[in-house]
Parts: structure tokens; sequence; C-alpha cells
């Protein structure tokens, strides 16, 4: 099982060495939070907390993902980038499938992509897409993220986008994986559908078995499985979990068949998510001793 670290809410000024941390410690990538901007006025609820409110403020410190995966990919050699996960919904799928294989290419296909729609309706009306039928909107892309992902010259006609005959290549050597967020049926049928792989927001033990055994079920309707997702690899569960941690809970996801915990080892060790990048690392370095390299 993997462990990735993830660098939400973190000073800018850290990414860097703390990616090259990371790679020295044996971490398997570097996951990336996706924020458009920050409305003044909350007009939905956060879905992933209990009173739907943000966990950041406007003072949080953002990147864009694809230019701070390219950033961080720079000064590594080995560890994974993973922008996890970037809002579909309110892009546009032509510049955002240039952006993520300008980052594969030059990363030597260290790019993984977690997918997300969006929850936040301003972002969606601001960056001029409609909130409404925001999931088939986003299967389209996904769509068109697949053939053009091929290479050649395509056309593309659906509901939402159409386009003549064109090429969006150079494209990466090797498909980039797509980690499918969401907890809802619609999000786990997506994922078992298109993706390779599925990540999670926040989560517990009790709903993290839930979703992996409908997976599974989902997976094995479209000729696929855990253990094969169609090229030889296992179907990757990327997760967030909220009450498993240490040996034992470690250990429990595992045979629960989570492939990758995205951990932050600062906050575990009570920590801030601004505090001096020296501090971080050491806390980084006691747990790759106890889990990676140990």
């Amino acid at each position: 099982m993997d462990f990735s670290i993830p660098i939400a809410f973190t000073p800018l000024d850290q990414l860097v060495p703390l990616a090259q941390a990371a790679e020295r410690l044996g971490f398997a990538r570097i996951t990336l939070p996706d924020s458009l901007f920050y409305p003044r006025k909350q007009d939905k609820e956060y879905p992933y907390t209990p009173d739907g409110s943000r966990m950041w403020d406007e003072n949080t410190p953002w990147v864009e993902p694809f230019i701070g995966a390219m950033a961080m990919a720079q000064a590594t050699s080995t560890i994974r980038m993973c922008p996890s996960v970037v809002k579909f919904g309110p892009r546009q799928p032509l510049l955002l499938f240039r952006q993520a294989a300008s980052v594969a290419i030059m990363s030597n296909n260290r790019l993984d992509l977690g997918v997300g729609i969006g929850w936040d309706p301003n972002e969606f009306e601001w960056c001029g897409v409609p909130f409404a039928k925001r999931g088939a909107r986003v299967d389209e892309m996904l769509d068109i993220f697949r053939i053009a992902g091929e290479g050649d010259f395509f056309t593309y006609s659906g509901e939402h986008f159409e386009f003549d005959e064109m090429s969006l290549a150079p494209v990466p050597s090797e498909p980039i994986p797509l980690y499918i967020g969401g907890h809802t049926k619609k999000a786990l049928s997506r994922a078992a559908r298109v993706g390779m792989g599925w990540t999670s927001a926040m989560i517990e033990f009790d709903q993290l078995t839930e979703v992996i055994a409908t997976l599974e079920q989902n997976l094995r309707a479209g000729g696929r499985s855990l253990a094969d997702r169609g090229d030889g690899a296992p179907f990757a569960i990327q997760v967030v979990s909220m009450d498993k941690f240490g040996t034992a809970g470690f250990a429990d996801l595992a045979g629960a068949g989570v492939t990758d915990v995205i951990v932050m080892p600062w906050m575990m060790s009570g920590l801030g998510f601004d505090a001096p990048v020296e501090d971080k690392i050491a806390t980084m370095e006691t747990f790759a001793d106890k889990y990676i390299r140990g």
C-alpha cells in the first residue's frame, strides 16, 4: 500500500522542498487540491464537512494544480503528481486535456489525475458554465479525454460539446490514470465505468468498505475487477481516512483493498498548515521510518 503527501493549505514556497523530501523518503505521490476562487458568500453547503462549512478562508494559499504539479515534477524524478480532485465541471475539456497532457509528457508520465465535478454553483456560473446537468457534462469531458489521448484526429458531437476534426497531439506515451472522485452512486458508477481508480474525500472505515464493495460490483459488471482494472494493475483506491491510523489502522485499510492512503504527518504530530517546512519534513521522516522504510 502506498502513502501520499497532500499539500492542501500549504504555503507555496514549501511545495518543492516537501516534494523533494517526500520522494527521498519513499512516499508515492503528491496530491494537490483545486480551488478556482473564494466567493465571499457561500450559496451551497460544502458536502464534506458535518456542518457544510468550508475548511479554508480567503487567505488560504492555493496553487493552480497543474502549474504546482509541474514545478514539483521538475524538481524531482520519481514521485508521482496527483491533482486531486480537479473540478472538471467549470472547465473546458480541450484546454484541460492540453494542461494534463503537458504535465504528463514533461514529467515522464508521472501524472495521476483526480476527477471531480465541482460543488459550488458560483464556480460554474462565473466561469460561464451552467451548474445544471454538470454530471452529464463531465461524462462527455471524460469521453473527450479518452478519444484525445489516442493522439489521432477526431470529431465529437454530444449534448454539451461539439468539435470538428482536430488533434491534440502530442499526447503522453501512456494513458493518464484517472481517479474518479465522489461518494454517490452515480460517482461510483462513473469510477467503475471510466476510471483507473477512485479517490475519496474524508471518509470513515464503515462507509469505505461499503464503497469498495460497490466499486467491485460495478467493475465486475463492466468486465473489470479491483485486482485488474484492465491493464493488469489493481484498480486504485485512494483514501483520506478519518478513523484508521497507525500500524493496525493501516493494516485494516490495506486489507479492505486500499492502495493509497493520503497522510499529512505534520498534522498527525500536532503541527499546523503553516508550520516551518523543516519541522514538517522531520515528521515525514519519522512517519517514513515507521511505515514506509521500516
